[in-house]
């Protein structure tokens, strides 16, 4: 489907009656596009969304640190666009944001924004996939050496050099774990029922096909999936004790493809096991009680902290805002 707005001016040439024109312009109010983070982003991410938003003609407002829901809804009031990052974009900021168009969430999962509800309010949400990537893939290989390294408690630990590592889903972020792994000498593989064999041998991966198959194959498994319908509590019990001996899961991707509780009573069984993510557990307690030295989770969700990632994810938000509103581009759409 096509999409235009009306620019911020529109100017009419309107003739008299000694054959000269007179040219008005019409003042309508420019676009208003509004970032709304709770945890807000660099400054410098600020400017360059600054200088993207208001080099089209279009108005920025900022909503920082807020810390009651009422704000937000306020804000969104008359908001045309919306930039998001973890906030909660509901059915309840739907019908309070009247005028909204688009809303971005800056990064590359979007389970915060309730799409069939922006559907039904006839607004377009988007990601921006990729822009995160590197910086999530080098957080997973910092857990994986911070796991094999006995989280550097003094002991003699191991190598990740030689060790087989697997990668569920090959997306964006997964292509960036096997580029780095492959710097510190892992032999890769990977799953993904989404993506074709070719793409993974290209990258020098070893591609496999059933996730059963990658769990039993690799010394340490990186998740990457989202949380679907589909994913949620699929990392389970049976799944992860096909691990080898010695076997290390790292979580970057999504605390609700875990089964907690499933996961702790193999860790109970299984004491050569380890568990490394960046989103903590609701367990966590019982995680940091019963697993001292073979759990870390990181205070909180931590794969997109850094300034480039930052810096990245909301420039492209913007840039994707102004190509939709000037020429109806939905590349990134997420709903429908």
């Amino acid at each position: 489907m096509g999409y235009s707005y009306i620019l911020p001016t529109d100017r009419h040439r309107i003739p008299t009656s000694t054959g000269k024109t007179i040219e008005l312009t019409t003042l309508i109010k420019p676009m208003k596009v509004l970032i709304a983070t709770e945890k807000p982003f660099a400054k410098v991410a600020v400017d360059g969304i600054r200088e993207v938003v208001e080099g089209a003609g279009y108005e920025l407002a900022l909503l920082e640190k807020y810390t009651d829901k009422a704000q937000l809804l306020e804000a969104v009031a008359d908001a045309d666009a919306l930039i998001i990052r973890s906030d909660i974009v509901d059915a309840a900021v739907l019908d309070a944001a009247k005028q909204l168009k688009i809303v971005v969430r800056a990064g590359a999962g979007y389970d915060n924004i309730d799409l069939e509800a922006a559907t039904a309010h006839k607004v377009v949400a988007m990601n921006t996939p990729g822009q995160n990537s590197n910086a999530v893939a080098e957080l997973a290989l910092g857990l994986m050496v911070y796991a094999v390294r006995n989280l550097y408690n003094g002991t003699s630990g191991t190598e990740l050099k030689g060790k087989k590592l697997g990668i569920h889903a090959f997306g964006n972020v997964g292509r960036n774990v096997a580029r780095i792994a492959q710097g510190f000498g892992m032999d890769v593989y990977a799953y993904d029922a989404y993506c074709p064999d070719e793409a993974m041998t290209a990258a020098n991966v070893k591609p496999v096909h059933s996730a059963e198959e990658l769990y039993k194959t690799c010394d340490i498994v990186s998740l990457h999936i989202p949380a679907t319908a589909e994913t949620k509590n699929s990392i389970n019990h049976d799944l992860v004790n096909l691990m080898p001996k010695g076997g290390v899961l790292v979580n970057t991707a999504r605390k609700e493809v875990i089964d907690e509780e499933g996961l702790i009573a193999l860790l109970q069984e299984r004491t050569d096991l380890k568990y490394m993510t960046d989103i903590m557990p609701v367990a966590d307690a019982k995680f940091r009680t019963l697993f001292e030295g073979r759990y870390f989770a990181t205070p909180k969700k931590m794969g997109a902290q850094t300034a480039e990632a930052n810096i990245n994810a909301g420039i492209a938000a913007a840039k994707q805002i102004v190509d939709f509103i000037k020429n109806g581009n939905t590349r990134f759409q997420v709903n429908k």
